[in-house]
């Protein structure tokens, strides 16, 4: 069973590398043909095992290319591309609010507009400037109400560059067919103040609850991370603050992830199974392990909920729900079984879920514990051997998650196990829980003994980002599959021979040179930037950044989303020639960006504020 769905597996991961969804007569020979290879009356023989496999990998494939043909059929017709468009329908999620507005995901109940097409679910952002009064006096949205809009719509697009956040992909996989933007016009009207379905009740309270953080925090700086721990809105952290995340290696722990939702199901599970077996008579009625599976299962998905049933809570979810189901069975389905259960059941539900680099690492690390097991994390009792677990665990996920992370991200800290080994136990088991039970018992001194908890871990992190942070260029994909043989040589048990050849074969991956132009060559590399012009020239030892593409808003910096992850990719590591031509938004709005990611050795440009050198001595 483990091979075949890792076949599956294989097969959903390669449809997402195709350019195009096979057509319908192709995938319905795909369909035939995995049949074909799985039915069980004619396979005899040798190639049985391969003929099953080839079925189950061709089965994915198809799978996973059915479900992408059924969302593709919901899409904006060119023809209605820029046009305005009257829309009735539903906030259907949290709105973000951003410098210049709000941005949400938007349910198409009716279309006005005669002969217009429109897909059932777009993203639409507001802008606020031209109606800022109104806005405040009572215009402000919220999920669940009905609405009608004028509005202009565009296909989903996003920049074609390597290596960097796809966001055509990000749309896609969250069923967003169009993006655009609220126009000013006399019939935006608010229809209906709530429209009573489970989904938008849902949302409805993680507004709710976002509104009585603020008035409880104010303008407290940390405010934004207990919101997004508690409900899974990550848009009040300010940008620093995630760079902070970033260099200390601790963003997972910044917003409801995995980790959070196991640890809020281990602990109702382990506080309801407590309770249960003080009662002899409940006992008799239901044994204690059953009802603290069930508890801790139905804690998780009201988690998830409450993160607005975010990708990483789902895939979380799915895990636990094949987890659950094998405990409440009484089957030792075995570590791995396990966990691949729970990723075909995501890959069943959410083939697009490849594509996220959060799939990756979740997958990646809940492998390595069950790799090192319980077993070999000693077992001796008492603070000094908790202690010592607890640094093995630390290591071992760290070093199983490096392959990945240098291949996804380029980088990786230094410091990052000694700000787990602090952060995760602080906000996994102290600020977390004290966030969530300010949401049932609404009392304020929860929430600000977690702030100050948080602001102790942030100078925490503070002092510790000043550490070096190891940046490397993304390994090509074989020295990737050697470094993550290496880490499962490297943990092996002790007394298993010849550990040292996982260090040789990781070692690619860790110094693998980034490519250079020969001497005398220079390549020239234009970035895709939308609006707005982002140009790379390098040579065999020097780098020159002419202009850095444009800047909306802190969401939508060119030069934080596109230029410094292509350069760190690519090896450079400094900026010899800085060439900013003008003061426009579109051509100079990444400069803040690059400037605190990479260092600059010369400045040319004609923005003052920029100092740069004299283009003439």
């Amino acid at each position: 069973m483990r091979s075949n769905i890792i076949a599956f597996a294989c097969g959903v991961g390669f449809l997402q590398m195709q350019e195009a969804v096979p057509a319908w007569p192709l995938l319905l020979a795909l369909l035939l043909t995995a049949l074909a290879l799985l039915w069980p009356g004619w396979r005899q023989g040798r190639l049985r095992r391969g003929l099953v496999l080839l079925g189950c990998t061709v089965l994915g494939f198809a799978w996973a290319a059915l479900l992408a043909e059924q969302r593709l059929r919901d899409q904006l017709p060119v023809a209605w591309e820029g046009r305005d468009v009257q829309l009735v329908g539903v906030i259907a999620a949290l709105p973000h609010a951003f410098e210049r507005g709000e941005r949400f995901a938007f349910d198409v109940e009716s279309v006005e507009t005669a002969a217009a097409v429109v897909p059932q679910r777009i993203m639409l952002s507001w802008y606020h400037g031209w109606l800022e009064d109104e806005w405040r006096e009572g215009l402000k949205i919220r999920p669940g109400e009905r609405w009608r809009f004028t509005v202009r719509l565009k296909r989903p697009h996003g920049n074609a560059n390597p290596l960097a956040f796809d966001y055509e992909a990000w749309l896609f996989e969250r069923n967003l067919r169009a993006t655009g933007y609220v126009r000013p016009q006399a019939a935006t009207q608010r229809l209906d103040d709530f429209v009573v379905r489970p989904s938008y009740l849902i949302e409805r309270l993680r507004d709710r609850l976002r509104q009585s953080f603020d008035e409880v925090l104010g303008d407290a700086p940390y405010a934004g991370v207990l919101v997004a721990l508690a409900v899974g809105d990550q848009q009040a952290i300010p940008g620093e603050q995630w760079r902070l995340f970033r260099q200390t290696g601790v963003t997972h722990l910044m917003s409801i992830s995995g980790l959070h939702v196991t640890m809020v199901a281990a602990l109702c599970g382990s506080l309801v199974g407590w309770l249960w077996r003080r009662s002899e008579r409940l006992l008799l009625a239901l044994p204690a392990q059953k009802v603290a599976i069930a508890a801790g299962w139905l804690a998780a998905f009201g988690y998830a909920l409450l993160a607005g049933f975010a990708v990483p809570a789902q895939r979380t979810l799915y895990m636990l729900t094949v987890v659950a189901l094998a405990l409440w069975s009484g089957r030792n389905l075995g570590a791995s079984r396990s966990l691949l259960l729970a990723l075909l059941a995501v890959l069943l539900l959410d083939p697009w879920a490849v594509l996220a680099p959060g799939f990756w690492l979740s997958f990646a690390a809940v492998a390595v514990l069950f790799f090192i097991g319980t077993a070999r994390l000693g077992s001796q009792r008492g603070w000094r051997a908790a202690l010592a677990n607890w640094g093995a665990t630390q290591w071992a996920v760290t070093l199983g998650t490096l392959p990945l992370l240098l291949l996804l991200f380029q980088q990786f800290s230094l410091v990052s196990p000694l700000a787990n080994a602090v952060a995760i136990p602080l906000v996994s088991f102290v600020i977390t829980p004290l966030a969530l039970l300010f949401v049932v018992l609404p009392w304020p001194p929860l929430l600000s003994l977690a702030h100050e908890l948080l602001a102790v871990l942030m100078a925490c992190l503070e002092w510790l980002a000043g550490w070096p942070l190891w940046e490397q260029p993304a390994p090509p994909l074989p020295a990737t599959v050697l470094a993550v043989v290496g880490v499962v040589w490297l943990l092996l048990p002790r007394g298993f021979p010849a550990r040292w050849l996982g260090v040789c074969l990781l070692l690619p991956a860790l110094v693998w040179p980034a490519a250079r132009p020969a001497a005398g060559e220079a390549w020239v590399e234009v970035l895709d930037v939308g609006q707005g012009l982002a140009v790379v020239v390098r040579t065999a030892g020097h780098s020159l950044l002419y202009d850095t593409g444009p800047l909306y808003s802190a969401e939508s910096d060119a030069g934080q989303r596109i230029i410094v992850p292509y350069l760190r990719a690519h090896g450079v590591r400094r900026i010899d020639t800085l060439i900013v031509t003008h003061r426009d938004k579109d051509h100079s709005g990444g400069v803040v960006a690059v400037e605190e990611a990479l260092p600059i050795v010369r400045r040319l440009s004609s923005v003052p504020e920029l100092q740069p050198e004299p283009c003439v001595d």
